[in-house]
């Protein structure tokens, strides 16, 4: 317990709930660090998709980024009325489920948790290309950087929302200012009259190859409308009025994240920007307009950070998506349950351990995990908005028309959008996503299924009354014959008036000295021998208990096993466990109970 209070702080009082609430300075860092970040790469992803083709299609960039940007409007804006539709939060689960039905939610939950694990994987190893780029050292160790960077991030979020917020609201903010900065100096240079690096002037190439690669740099620069569905999902962890503070919060984020996307843009190609191996395109940018000085090693380590951090979006949404399944039975109920700081801990744990897994499948190279990527979170924006159109149909309240046209205007362009990213990134790994969805809805199904038949076999309505018990048989699977065991005999002693013990022979004369121990000390107690043909305690037992269950079919047997508990933990190392592999055991079988009694050794 010192370890974990040391970790992640001391307990936090439930009533304390609410001043762990965040305003929006904060929620800005903690549920748009991943949309902002973006910005880091997503231009990068333009380029990469282009520059395939030569340096003809480069031309194409600045209407890829434009397009793009007019989408980060649509969507932000249709989300903006998604806040103030479903005040308490939930995101594209909670209005697709409401308003297309359950397996529309479930498809769109189902996204938005693969879209989360591969935020926290993609969003990581930006972040150490970033970091690489600056000190190239490093390159070969970016797989441990990046599992280092994960393991730190869950262990701040295990400290609580509030606190989160404080540790990760510095980076995201020095980040903006820091990018800012850089489009400013490199616009007023550009409107100056810098053409130390023009840009290339050639005529792109026709064709459906030209339509195709267009098509496919689209897709990939759509990377940076992922995470604009985050705060829709944090509503309540806003400070009241939350769905107002969440909303401004959305604008907040929508504007900064256009304004800088497009600026890198026009910059990049201004400054005839490609990518190259072991550089990221953000860091060529800033070497261009400032050199390899303090600011480029500030902006290296901004944009590292913040990439890193833009992990921490998921680390906040993950585990709250996963606590409103667990509510209505898709997901485990572990994932319901708040730690010992108020957040949601097990979602947290098994996010991270996930996105590690990732990372090494993928050796931390993050043009490897792009293509997995914004497939989910474009279909479950496809079915917010569907569920939005709906929802507004459906209530027809006031100025209900124009909200609805908003919101169907963000289901078309975002589904168009969908239909490009998973045809242009399929055979670069988008089926994954593609076949995972439905894999995902089915095991939440059967989760489901199986809570009902739970909740239905364990209800009393319409049960019978239950008989009693028409014998109680205590078995207590002996060693020896020792003061553990004698004190488990007592205590069987108390619970019913047929006790027997079970030894199980391995060695005659052994057998014989245990026997004649047990005369002097045995209190009474029949002592059953087995035979064990191949030295099996296990099985010989699970035979002798079989047949009483036989013999006393309308019984319960109660298994009796004496433990001695040494004082230090490393002493049950030198023990063997059988107790626990026998107790494991009965726990599937019917009519059997098994209890242990503990003999507390001193030293």
């Amino acid at each position: 317990m010192s370890i974990k209070s040391f970790l992640i702080g001391q307990p936090i009082e439930t009533e304390k709930e609410k001043h762990e609430r965040l305003s929006r300075i904060t929620g800005l860092a903690i549920f748009s660090s991943d949309a902002l970040s973006s910005v880091a790469y997503a231009t990068e992803e333009i380029l990469l998709a282009l520059v395939v083709a030569g340096a003809a299609l480069l031309n194409y960039q600045m209407g890829i980024a434009a397009a793009i940007a007019a989408l980060i409007v649509i969507v932000s804006t249709s989300y903006f009325q998604t806040i103030h539709a479903y005040p308490s939060g939930g995101g594209s689960y909670i209005v697709a489920k409401d308003n297309l039905g359950t397996n529309a939610g479930l498809i769109a939950g189902a996204s938005l948790l693969i879209d989360y694990v591969l935020t926290v994987a993609v969003s990581i190893t930006a972040g150490v290309a970033a970091l690489t780029s600056a000190i190239p050292g490093l390159y070969a160790h970016k797989v441990l950087l990046s599992l280092v960077a994960i393991v730190l991030l869950m262990l701040g979020n295990l400290r609580g929302v509030r606190e989160a917020g404080k540790i990760f609201s510095i980076p995201t903010y020095v980040f903006i200012i820091s990018v800012f900065a850089l489009i400013a100096v490199g616009l007023a240079r550009y409107f100056g009259g810098d053409t130390a690096a023009p840009p290339a002037q050639l005529e792109a190439t026709g064709g459906y190859i030209a339509i195709f690669v267009v098509l496919k740099a689209f897709a990939s620069g759509c990377t940076a409308l992922t995470g604009i569905e985050a705060v829709s999902n944090g509503i309540r962890a806003f400070r009241a009025p939350e769905p107002r503070n969440a909303s401004i919060t959305l604008l907040w984020m929508a504007g900064i994240l256009g304004t800088m996307f497009i600026g890198i843009t026009f910059l990049a190609e201004h400054y005839a920007i490609v990518p190259v191996d072991n550089e990221t395109v953000l860091s060529q940018l800033t070497a261009a307009i400032f050199h390899k000085g303090a600011f480029y090693y500030l902006v290296q380590f901004a944009t590292a950070l913040i990439l890193i951090m833009a992990a921490n979006t998921s680390f906040a949404d993950f585990p709250r998506l996963s606590s409103v399944m667990s509510a209505d039975g898709f997901m485990p109920r572990q994932f319901g349950s708040r730690g010992d700081r108020l957040v949601f801990s097990n979602g947290i744990v098994i996010l991270g351990l996930i996105a590690i897994l990732l990372v090494i499948m993928f050796k931390g190279e993050t043009h490897a995990l792009i293509p997995l990527y914004a497939v989910g979170v474009f279909l479950s924006f496809t079915l917010s908005q569907s569920g939005m159109v709906r929802h507004w149909f459906r209530l027809r309240g006031k100025r209900w028309i124009g909200k609805m046209l908003i919101n169907g205007l963000g289901a078309v362009t975002t589904a168009v959008a969908l239909v490009v990213i998973a045809a242009a990134k399929f055979t670069h790994g988008a089926w994954i996503v593609i076949i995972a969805i439905p894999v995902i809805v089915y095991l939440t199904k059967q989760i489901k299924s199986h809570y009902d038949s739970v909740a239905d076999q364990l209800s009393l309505q319409g049960r019978k009354r239950q008989v009693e018990y028409s014998h109680h048989s205590v078995i207590v699977p002996v060693s020896g014959a020792h003061q553990a065991v004698i004190n488990a005999i007592r205590y069987a002693k108390a619970l019913s008036n047929d006790v027997v013990a079970v030894y199980v022979c391995f060695d005659p004369m052994e057998t014989t000295r245990v026997k004649q121990k047990w005369n002097t000390h045995g209190m009474g107690v029949p002592l059953i021998v087995l035979e064990s043909e191949y030295r099996s305690v296990i099985e010989p037992l699970m035979e002798y208990i079989d047949g009483v269950r036989e013999t006393h079919k309308g019984g319960v047997i109660t298994v009796v096993l004496p433990e001695f508990v040494p004082e230090r933990w490393w002493q049950h190392l030198l023990h063997n466990q059988t107790a626990w592999l026998i107790k494991g055991i009965l726990l599937f079988k019917r009519g059997v109970v098994s209890t242990s009694v503990p003999f507390h050794l001193d030293k």
